[in-house]
């Protein structure tokens, strides 16, 4: 066989996401040398399972690289088939003053959006082998970045960890009816061993754990469905177009809450893996998981019950007693496979701040720190759940879209050329035009249209039926801005300025 065609069937059988061609896929690429000027992580990994990962945001070499997309579907359905999800079905109906079929409509838009650009942010992995944050640093250069990886290390590694360790653990006290703080320890210590073994213990626990989510909340789904009064009119407060913006942006939220984790998940598939299909099998995940739940969450509202004040127990007391003990024990397993990747991800973002900890296990070391920090934090939220999770979606969304906005048009003026990915590594490397632009569309979006109980903007108060459009506004905000800034204020480092536009500087041939 020729040289080309083994070229040639080395790309199909890795675009089908058949084992052959990633097998054929790794052996290609272990021949390549690495991009110059990039941190290479020298220790071995490779597909090992009982092995803690080692280093931290360094590039992961050819021969080390393995999988195929199939693998992100699981990957990214198990994180959401849990409580948390459902409970934002509920919150639209019960809290956001929705329809049934209104809620269904905002759980379609707002995971939507998050899911395609889940899909676009993942396709870059397999081609640049390192994590969504480290390859935010072109965006925002290497200090500047410090603002979307020190945002995305506390709504990860402490924020989601402690809102979905609460979940658990209300599933899991209601389940075995041991006292609280003991289920949360459970909880916890299982989920950071995960994380903390790494990258393969990750994966191949989503990958377990699907089927048997997947089965306990169809079956929950259909019974909960089948009970509902689809045409019950719109309960609590709120409702109209500012009612379903604000579930809109909730749903948005949840899903584009995985986008700054994307990468991560992708950066050991074979750089010839396709960008479609690993785009496609992300987003499918982030799409199907949550908008299933956040469905069977709407309808379980309309069935009756306190929703709200007991969301739990009301959910599977609609259910005969033995499936709902099993979908407390599905809800329970469901967060973990949630913590499990905000514990890996919160941890991939501390160190790409550039703190070098005195370890070779730099991640896993983070890891651990962030489980203490996450144990305390939700012990302390056992209390009051459900408020603080509806403003913390919120919340999340006020930075993730800005953050957004200013990544994918980065991605847009730079279609067409290559990267320069020895910048990814260096500390000179400064682009401005990121982090003013980041920080300018959050504080303005937020001050003028955040709608919450603790603060309100100008906007939604001189017309509360707008709604939440903080997010909508930030995203639009900061990609305005960065497009502008962009040529204004050139990217640099310390041997050499660079004079042209950012979309001809170092141009990222990634963009799908």
């Amino acid at each position: 066989m020729t040289e080309a065609e083994t070229e040639a069937e080395t790309e199909a059988e890795t675009e089908a996401g058949t084992e052959a061609g990633t097998r054929t896929g790794t052996r290609a690429a272990g021949t390549q040398d690495p991009p110059a000027g990039v941190e290479v992580r020298k220790a071995e990994y490779g597909d090992r399972l009982a092995a803690v990962e080692p280093g931290g945001t360094e590039f992961i070499p050819y021969d080390q690289r393995h999988g195929t997309p199939l693998k992100l579907l699981w990957t990214w359905t198990s994180p959401n088939l849990e409580f948390a999800t459902i409970f934002l079905g509920v919150l639209a109906v019960a809290a956001f003053g929705l329809s049934f079929w209104q809620a269904v409509a905002a759980a379609l838009l707002g995971t939507g959006l998050g899911a395609v650009t889940h899909g676009i942010l993942s396709a870059r992995g397999p081609g640049h082998g390192v994590g969504q944050m480290v390859l935010g640093r072109i965006a925002f250069g290497y200090r500047g970045n410090a603002l979307p990886a020190g945002l995305n290390t506390i709504a990860g590694g402490v924020g989601w960890f402690a809102v979905n360790s609460v979940s658990a653990t209300f599933a899991l006290a209601t389940l075995t009816g041991l006292p609280k703080p003991l289920c949360l320890a459970v909880v916890v210590v299982l989920q950071v061993a995960i994380g903390f073994f790494g990258h393969n213990l990750v994966h191949t626990v989503e990958r377990y754990a699907f089927p048997v989510l997947a089965v306990v909340f169809a079956v929950g789904a259909v019974v909960i469905l089948s009970k509902a009064n689809f045409s019950a009119p719109a309960s609590g407060e709120g409702g109209g177009l500012g009612g379903f913006l604000i579930a809109t942006a909730a749903a948005f939220g949840y899903a584009a809450g995985w986008n700054p984790y994307a990468a991560d998940y992708t950066r050991y598939l074979p750089p010839g893996t396709g960008k479609r299909a690993t785009g496609l099998y992300a987003g499918l995940g982030i799409f199907l998981g949550c908008t299933t739940l956040q469905i069977v969450g709407s309808a379980a509202v309309t069935i009756g019950g306190d929703a709200l004040g007991d969301p739990t127990g009301t959910f599977t007391g609609h259910m005969p007693s033995w499936l709902g003990d099993l979908t407390l024990l599905a809800i329970t397993l469901g967060a973990i496979c949630a913590n499990a990747i905000n514990i890996y991800s919160g941890a991939m973002s501390f160190v790409t701040l550039g703190v070098k900890l005195p370890v070779a296990l730099q991640r896993a070391a983070a890891a651990l720190a962030f489980g203490v920090i996450g144990l305390v934090v939700a012990y302390f939220g056992l209390e009051d759940a459900g408020h603080d999770y509806e403003a913390f979606l919120l919340i999340i969304a006020y930075w993730v879209a800005p953050w957004l906005g200013v990544v994918l048009t980065d991605q847009w003026l730079r279609r067409g050329t290559p990267m320069d990915e020895a910048r990814l590594f260096d500390r000179s490397y400064a682009n401005h035009a990121g982090p003013i632009a980041m920080l300018a569309g959050v504080v303005i979006s937020v001050w003028l249209f955040s709608n919450q109980q603790k603060y309100t903007g100008p906007v939604p108060d001189a017309w509360p039926s707008i709604g939440d459009i903080t997010a909508l506004v930030g995203f639009l905000l900061a990609a305005a801005l960065y497009a502008l800034l962009v040529r204004v204020l050139p990217a640099s480092h310390r041997d050499k300025t660079v004079d042209e536009p950012a979309h001809k500087e170092a141009a990222d041939p990634q963009v799908t």
